[in-house]
């Protein structure tokens, strides 16, 4: 029985809503706070046991290789300086058993193309997707929470919530049937339909664990929407000969792909930080005032 041990994040994208932000730096490595976002999604996967990190990147993403990399000179200086406390966590980011792989997607054809750009590295295991821009805040961590899921029905899992039904053509819509607390069997997947048309407000958010039969499937689905390979349309396709399930996960999303979530998120996290936590939290209720 496969446990979950491989991670895909697909960080290729332009990341063109945060411009001119990330002209020059990835979208994932803005921060909240003091932690970009892809370190929070790389987080959530270790905590659910997942060991290797596998990054589909594009051009103008090498400061997330960099990020995980040792910096020699970054250490050299720090301890130079006795800040130790500051060494250690830098030396200590991720732990030592977790290992980073990185591709290059050539080109932008879609979350389905940059998921299938990792299945020489996936091989014939189960995996998880995580987008690193919806920052999911659970206790456990929402990753762990899906593959505990996993691992008792053995099936394909989606991370969903609801939206109101004005929003559903931002994202994926399931209709499903409850067959457990907090899980949903998914009898049907639809891309971004419009609201009179979606057939529930169910929506997947960014986080997937999938059998590796959903590369044959992105292998030979024609390409969708704006040309691109659908991930959504692979999992339809999936759908016809697998169990998918959706799960309701215990938790709080941020879009940090909008500006309004990512101000969210860093208010939320900023009132919490162990080192400016509670001035920021007092310097926001006299603002109230």
């Amino acid at each position: 029985m496969k446990k979950v041990r491989k991670a895909v994040f697909p960080v290729a994208g332009m990341g063109t809503r945060f411009l001119p932000a990330t002209k020059a730096s990835p979208k994932e490595m803005l921060p909240i706070v003091d932690k970009p976002l892809i370190q929070y999604a790389v987080e959530e996967a270790v905590a659910a046991g997942i060991t290797d990190m596998v990054f589909v990147t594009g051009r103008s993403k090498r400061a997330i290789e960099d990020h995980f990399d040792k910096a020699y000179e970054l250490e050299s200086e720090l301890e130079a300086r006795g800040k130790n406390e500051m060494l250690d966590f830098v030396r200590n980011m991720i732990p030592k058993n977790i290992n980073c792989i990185y591709i290059r997607q050539a080109e932008a054809l879609g979350l389905g193309h940059a998921v299938l750009c990792a299945k020489p590295v996936i091989g014939d295991e189960p995996f998880a997707v995580i987008l690193a821009d919806d920052l999911l805040d659970g206790k456990p961590a929402v990753m762990k929470q899906m593959t505990d899921t996993y691992d008792y029905y053995r099936c394909s899992v989606l991370g969903v919530q609801d939206v109101p039904r004005a929003d559903t053509k931002s994202y994926g819509i399931v209709d499903a049937r409850p067959v457990a607390e907090r899980v949903e069997q998914i009898n049907a997947i639809v891309e971004k339909p419009k609201p009179e048309e979606a057939p529930s407000t169910l929506a997947v958010v960014g986080r997937y664990i999938l059998t590796p039969r959903i590369f044959h499937y992105l292998e030979n689905i024609q390409p969708g929407a704006g040309g691109e390979i659908q991930l959504t349309d692979g999992i339809a396709a999936l759908l016809n000969e697998e169990q998918v399930l959706a799960y309701r996960y215990d938790g709080t999303r941020y879009d940090c792909g909008s500006k309004l979530g990512y101000l969210q998120a860093t208010v939320v996290f900023g009132q919490r930080h162990p080192e400016v936590g509670p001035a920021f939290d007092a310097y926001l209720k006299n603002m109230e005032r």
